[in-house]
């Protein structure tokens, strides 16, 4: 058998492998090969080809063209996050709060176009309504709701975190991958330097539109993206680099294959990790911040949020939908959450607030940018002053006295100002004690108005609001027995919610509210507690009746004052005590004695006297804010000797007439002109400007101008004429069969002193 010789030291690779080509100690290789392997035939030989395939070159994190007056070098920021194209800009998007200012803007551009085309001067104009719109913006983002703030956190154009990240550093490297065999591009991890200060920064990436949305998964990590994270909290605490969180994610994805790789695990491995490193950690919240998939990277020893910006443990949506049962019932959710940036920083979780511009950080993102590296800097100039003792322990406690309370300790003001009211436990009153306090009531007030001394209003309204609130709570008890207690819940949020935006209700949600109450009336005498809510619904009814007879009296007692004071006053007035005195005079001077008539001339002066004071009364009364319905002697009389018959055509006519506006109401555009009014009337207040005065006073003028033209069309107007000619025939009847005036001008017209005209 052949022997394989070794080839002696020295001999170069080259000419070993040069020699071997000739065979081994003289034997051709073909030989040596048909030794080994036996004959092979050219029918077994097997052919192998590769092609290579044309593929799309290989992207990398920095330009192709690189610009060599890129301020800092080409390779600063080496990122695959690039700008968008100018294909792909973003396109402006607008809220559905925000549509009550597209007006504005549409005249302003009008206007600018206007100026445009004809070379007029309009600046004057121009400034107006930018001032108007400005101002507009300001209220509006100055009394956001909950709702409307989380809105605007989830707006399409809100910068991303790689978008602040590139306007804060001035040099950026992304790291990427598990170290596992993935690379999550929800979360972004890389070295960055501020102010030459290097910082570790992660964050959750949103995608600027659909196509970076569905490669990003818009913002929802799998445990992939936590170990990423993971890995490069390691690394920083490695190297010493102070960590830099930004959250904006509305939580971690949970799909079945995330939940087989371990996403509870990897949140729960990074939650423990955060604790223990020993660099200071900020995080920022950009946007929305959802339960663990924000606190995943959001253990820090500061936590700072944008105006705009949620922090939540559930969705409103979520939340609505667990307790509500509905998820429209969102806004009210968001309300009790207290997610925003101020109830997060009343609560001590969040530590700073960063200001937005009006409209939100997308109305100038790199005002925003600037700010949270303001924010960023004085917060690590605080944190890289603690030792890692004094550090770690800040975080801990940070997140420790989250929740925490103490008994039988004073409270810290500060603390007690943020604290829920403590909730008074519902005391349930029998129906005996409540109509046992209400009889002794009624009994007091009986004694009181027979020693004509009155009894205490405080009394009245203290068993009033007792009496409403077991009014209030036997309804909640018997709209729960009869089953629409989650209807009346939905309706009252649609209700809210309008009168937030200041829009006029639907006719669809009056129809659902007019259906409810009719239901409600249907089935509210199977109620178990019916007879309780009847019989304390007749008692408040009978005290709130006795509360305003009480206050009418003492308004009607006040208005006679005033009356009589004016009186006083004309009758003491130098010109009317002349005209007295003159006219007394010629009385006494006529010489006429008691029992005998006056002279005719002199009646009609007395007569004429008296009217004349009757006008200056009718005139001081109108100046009190009254009107006057009569100055008729014994109108009132009169009015009560009117036959029945005529009173009941005049009822039924009246009748006739409410039903014909109604009807006018209903098949007119009246019903939303009325409504336009009540809301001009409720958001005018007590102290309405000259604006308002104007619109409710235009739409006053339309509605009884549409209520004319209906009443004159009908037949209305004839039956109210032939009435008021029948009523006037009566009268006229009526005072012929009484005593003429001037007969009677000596009884019914006594001096103060108590004398008639005749003494």
């Amino acid at each position: 058998m052949a022997s394989i010789s070794h080839s002696p030291v020295g001999t170069s690779a080259s000419e070993f492998l040069r020699s071997s080509s000739n065979g081994v100690n003289g034997i051709p290789l073909r030989t040596l090969g048909r030794a080994r392997f036996g004959s092979i035939t050219r029918r077994d030989l097997v052919v192998m080809a590769a092609k290579i395939r044309k593929v799309k070159k290989q992207d990398h994190p920095w330009p192709r063209d690189p610009d060599p007056n890129v301020k800092g070098g080409v390779l600063t920021h080496l990122s695959y996050f690039k700008p968008l194209p100018e294909d792909q800009k973003l396109k402006p998007v607008t809220l559905e709060f925000e549509k009550r200012l597209l007006s504005l803007e549409k005249k302003i551009t009008d206007v600018r176009n206007m100026a445009n085309k004809t070379g007029l001067d309009f600046s004057d104009q121009l400034f107006t309504l930018e001032s108007n719109y400005q101002q507009a913006l300001k209220d509006l983002y100055t009394h956001l709701t909950p709702i409307q703030r989380v809105s605007i956190a989830r707006h399409p154009n809100r910068p991303t975190f790689l978008d602040h990240v590139f306007s804060i550093t001035e040099k950026f490297v992304e790291l990427h991958g598990d170290r596992s065999g993935y690379n999550d591009p929800a979360i972004v991890t890389g070295i960055g330097t501020i102010d030459g200060r290097r910082y570790m920064f992660m964050g959750h990436q949103k995608g600027r539109n659909t196509k970076e949305n569905i490669s990003r998964n818009f913002g929802m990590p799998t445990p992939h993206g936590y170990r990423k994270a993971l890995r490069m909290m390691h690394y920083a605490d490695h190297h010493g680099f102070p960590i830099i969180t930004f959250i904006d994610t509305p939580g971690a994805y949970a799909d079945l294959k995330s939940e087989e790789l371990g996403q509870g695990e990897a949140i729960a491995h990074n939650l423990r990790t955060m604790f223990g490193l020993k660099v200071p950690i900020v995080s920022i919240v950009i946007g929305e911040g959802g339960s663990g998939g924000a606190l995943a990277i959001g253990c820090a020893n500061k936590l700072i949020m944008l105006e705009n910006a949620v922090f939540y443990v559930a969705s409103p949506e979520a939340a609505a939908s667990i307790l509500w049962k509905n998820a429209k019932a969102a806004p009210q959710a968001s309300e009790k959450l207290r997610i925003t940036a101020t109830e997060l920083l009343k609560l001590q979780i969040a530590d700073g607030v960063v200001h937005e511009p009006l409209g939100g950080a997308h109305a100038d993102p790199s005002w925003t940018s600037q700010q949270i590296k303001n924010a960023i800097n004085e917060s690590m100039d605080e944190l890289m002053k603690m030792d890692t003792e004094e550090l770690l322990k800040h975080r801990m406690q940070k997140f420790r006295k989250i929740g925490m309370f103490q008994e039988g300790l004073p409270v810290d003001y500060k603390k007690k100002v943020n604290m829920k009211m403590k909730e008074e436990p519902i005391v349930r009153t029998s129906s005996l004690n409540i109509e046992d306090e209400v009889k002794k009531l009624m009994q007091k007030r009986l004694n009181a108005k027979e020693s004509s001394v009155e009894l205490p209003e405080s009394a009245i309204n203290e068993m009033i609001e007792k009496l409403e609130r077991e009014v209030d709570r036997e309804y909640s008890e018997a709209v729960k027995a009869i089953g629409l207690k989650d209807r009346l819940v939905m309706l009252r949020e649609e209700f809210s919610k309008l009168k937030l935006q200041d829009q006029l209700m639907p006719p669809a949600l009056k129809d659902k509210i007019e259906k409810l109450k009719d239901e409600f009336a249907q089935g509210v005498s199977a109620a178990p507690n019916y007879e309780t809510l009847k019989s304390r619904l007749d008692m408040l009814m009978e005290l709130l009746k006795i509360k305003i007879d009480s206050a009418n009296k003492k308004k009607y007692a006040k208005l006679k004052q005033q009356v009589n004071k004016k009186f006083v006053e004309i009758m003491n007035r130098p010109d009317m005590k002349e005209k007295n005195e003159a006219l007394e005079d010629e009385i006494e001077s006529s010489g006429v004695s008691a029992g005998q008539d006056l002279d005719p001339e002199l009646k009609e002066k007395i007569v004429q006297r008296k009217k004349e004071i009757e006008l200056e009364m009718v005139d001081a009364i109108k100046a009190l804010g009254l009107d006057v319905a009569a100055v008729r002697p014994k109108a009132k009389e009169i009015s009560e000797q009117i036959p029945i018959d005529v009173k009941a055509k005049e009822k039924e006519l009246n009748e006739e007439i409410k039903g014909e506006i109604e009807n006018v109401i209903k098949s007119t555009d009246l019903k939303d002109k009325i409504e336009v009014l009540k809301l001009e009337v409720a958001k005018a207040g007590k102290t309405p400007n000259v604006a308002s005065k104007n619109r409710i006073a235009a739409l006053e003028q339309q509605i009884k101008g549409a209520l004319v033209e209906a009443m004159n069309s009908s037949n209305l107007k004839e039956k109210h004429e032939e009435l008021q000619a029948e009523i006037s025939k009566v009268i006229e009847s009526l005072e012929d069969q009484n005593p003429k005036e001037d007969e009677t001008l000596e009884k019914q017209n006594p001096k103060e002193d108590g004398s008639t005209y005749d003494e």
